[in-house]
């Protein structure tokens, strides 16, 4: 059921992170604070299609 997703950082567009999530518990696309090390800052990243 889990599956793994990227998560692009909305500001500068770089896919940092690669997660896993459960699509039955968690339909809807995950948006987390995470740190951009281009930006050198915590910004808002967003689910996106492999």
């Amino acid at each position: 059921m889990r599956v793994n997703i990227n998560l692009e950082c909305t500001e500068c567009g770089d896919r940092n992170y690669l997660t896993s999530k459960n699509r039955r518990n968690n339909p809807e696309r995950l948006e987390v604070m995470k740190y951009c090390p281009r930006l050198r800052k915590v910004t808002l990243h967003r689910e996106v299609k492999k």
